[in-house]
């Protein structure tokens, strides 16, 4: 999930929103201003039934952010690289590099999220005991007490034991633990994810059957996501086991052809298009690489433009480029190729290319990995 715009920094891991967030954010703020506050404190304005509904919805999404801020900081000590964190629709994500080393570090950086949540809960929820017991019967009861409620909602629907949820990762390092298999326990946590997506589909479908209204829908949508979510997870389960222990250089195509950046797309049109039988086409200076064309790229070119319009015009440029080394693992360069729009990597040595990875570099890899673990399989 990218980000549409940036925060700043906490703990050094950047901070992100999407813009879906507005749409979450408005409904929360809207469904307590508009309906819950009026209908528990009558009587106060339309002013403070709406800052009443803004400030508890802000406050719950710094709650959403601590609970992702926790993860990244027990990541980053259990030796994981923090890409980001982004909140969107959905909550917020913590986007970590690799893959905790152990059971019991899978365990910590799981476990920390909902327990922070059910922390703020039982904090706001204290907070509004002494308010209450003070004979306090305001507003600010009214949102001290939703706080703790939706926090402690939160915790307990991310300790559910299914993938992608933070339960899932628990559930994960169980099985790890168990059995010994990081593959077969982000298997079962996965599967375990598409039953639960299954389950809140046909239960939102059920209740706005009987007249639950939106509700129900929106349950379904959480239970679809779950089930897409779950089934990538799956899939790179399996791929990361397929390619465990294959290098960049053992799948990479070694000394590709290369053009200069300064050659028309005319120009690569007549003499590289139907000669050169990959789809992309690294740009170097002097053995440096500087950019990356690919056919379509290429293809968004009208035909009048292209004697005038160089490559370096229409390449991937060299800030974006996906570099990699030979002897790093594939499983490590994954994540990065996935965020890359051309969907290759291009390899260095010194900063000289000596190679590229291509998508079907990669699905031959699996092929072969898969074959691999099949054969390992039956010998046993």
């Amino acid at each position: 999930m990218r980000a549409s715009f940036r925060l700043g920094r906490i703990a050094g891991v950047p901070v992100g929103v999407n813009w879906s967030v507005l749409v979450i954010f408005l409904l929360i703020a809207w469904g307590l201003s508009a309906n819950q506050f009026p209908q528990a404190y009558p009587g106060r304005s339309t002013a403070a039934y709406v800052l009443a509904g803004l400030a508890a919805a802000v406050v719950f999404f710094l709650g959403l952010l601590a609970h992702e801020v926790s993860h990244a900081v027990v990541a980053k000590r259990n030796g994981l690289h923090v890409e980001g964190i982004t909140l969107w629709l959905f909550g917020g994500v913590a986007e970590l590099r690799g893959e905790a080393k152990n059971p019991g570090a899978e365990l910590r950086i799981a476990g920390v999220g909902p327990l922070v949540s059910l922390l703020l809960g039982l904090f706001f929820g204290g907070i509004a005991v002494v308010l209450a017991l003070a004979g306090q019967r305001g507003l600010l009861l009214g949102s001290l007490a939703w706080l703790a409620g939706i926090n402690v909602l939160l915790a307990i629907f991310n300790v559910l034991p299914a993938a992608p949820l933070d339960g899932g990762r628990l559930l994960r390092a169980a099985v790890w633990k168990a059995t010994g298999d990081r593959t077969k326990a982000s298997v079962v946590a996965a599967r375990a994810g598409w039953v639960l997506g299954a389950l809140l589909i046909g239960l939102g479908l059920l209740q706005f059957l009987t007249g639950f209204g939106v509700g129900g829908l929106w349950l379904a949508l959480i239970g679809w996501f779950l089930i897409g979510a779950a089934g990538v997870e799956e899939r790179q389960a399996r791929m990361g086991s397929a390619l465990h222990g294959v290098r960049v250089g053992d799948v990479m195509t070694p000394q590709p052809q290369t053009a200069s950046a300064e050659m028309t797309v005319a120009d690569f049109v007549d003499h590289y298009l139907f000669a050169y039988r990959h789809s992309a086409l690294p740009l170097t200076e002097e053995g440096r690489p500087v950019g990356l064309v690919t056919l379509d790229r290429v293809r968004g070119i009208p035909a009048d433009r292209r004697g005038s319009t160089t490559l370096a015009e229409v390449s991937c440029r060299a800030e974006d480029l996906v570099l990699a080394r030979p002897e790093e693992q594939l499983n490590d360069l994954l994540p990065r190729l996935s965020e890359c729009a051309d969907g290759r990597a291009l390899v260095v040595t010194d900063q000289r290319l000596v190679g590229i990875v291509s998508p079907s570099d990669i699905s031959r890899a699996v092929q072969r990995g898969s074959l691999r673990d099949q054969l390992a399989g039956s010998r046993h």
